[in-house]
């Protein structure tokens, strides 16, 4: 079965917010990080994260900072007050989701 992309699309918005709820990041860290959060079940491409954080920052959600790091800018990324509003309504959504699916699941139709 394909993947249903518009129920799947707020994924990687929820995993990218939430991993900088934490902590700030750059783009291949923030890659590499929901790889490893999730156990490799999820593992965006960069073509997919890069176009997200320039869309998340373009709405307000992130900012953006160059700054040196082992002799190369990286651009760092954290969350605005605005994104960590948004995290919280992705949060809300997904754990309501989550229960009517495992209520399925658990009890059928």
């Amino acid at each position: 079965m394909a993947a249903n992309r518009p129920f799947l699309s707020g994924i990687p918005e929820l995993l990218v917010l939430r991993l900088l709820q934490d902590q700030e990041m750059y783009g291949y860290e923030i890659v590499a990080g929901i790889a490893a959060a999730t156990g490799q079940a999820v593992s965006p491409k960069e073509g997919v994260i890069y176009p997200l954080l320039h869309s998340l920052e373009k709405d307000g959600l992130l900012r953006a900072q160059p700054r040196q790091a082992e002799g190369r800018t990286r651009i760092y990324y954290t969350l605005t007050s605005r994104g960590v509003r948004r995290l919280f309504e992705l949060t809300d959504h997904w754990t309501r989701l989550h229960g009517a699916v495992s209520r399925v699941l658990r009890d059928g139709a």
